[in-house]
């Protein structure tokens, strides 16, 4: 039996709601899928709340989980303060960028910080034989996620 976090449980009563707007971008998708795409999401945003300065990026499928987060800004901002720092979006408009390197720092990141990788959401651009998704962009080194640190007040 596996130990980790259960990224749903994060979300709790939220999730749903992500999913649906994770379905709404994907016509034809089953629920499953949008469901292990969203959970991936909020590992992705969880791990880089924790881990400020550490330059992380998702795979495009898991991209498209955390476009579907954003949009619920509300769970979204309670979600990023509970866990750390805020988690801004700079998007990479070169959809055929692949950056190996920062994508295998990122799902180590995700298993240190205490969930499973579900690896399958973690392919190339153009190698996305489970799914394509409405997500484009794909982030880079010069659009790596780092999350701003919490202010200090005097």
């Amino acid at each position: 039996m596996s130990t980790a976090l259960d990224a749903r449980t994060l979300l709790s009563e939220h999730f749903p709601n992500v999913v649906a707007t994770v379905l709404d971008s994907n016509p034809g998708m089953q629920q499953d899928l949008a469901e292990r795409i969203t959970e991936e999401g909020i590992k992705f945003v969880v791990t880089c709340a924790r881990t400020p300065g550490v330059d992380l990026a998702p795979s495009r499928i898991v991209d498209e989980g955390w476009h579907a987060l954003l949009l619920h800004s509300a769970p979204y901002a309670e979600l990023c303060a509970r866990f750390g720092s805020m988690v801004h979006h700079y998007p990479g408009y070169d959809p055929t960028y692949y950056d190996h390197e920062i994508l295998d720092r990122t799902r180590a990141s995700i298993r240190a910080a205490g969930f499973d990788v579900d690896e399958e959401l973690w392919a190339a651009p153009g190698d996305e034989r489970l799914v394509a998704v409405a997500a484009q962009c794909q982030h880079a080194p010069s659009c790596a996620i780092r999350p701003m640190p919490k202010p200090e007040w005097p």
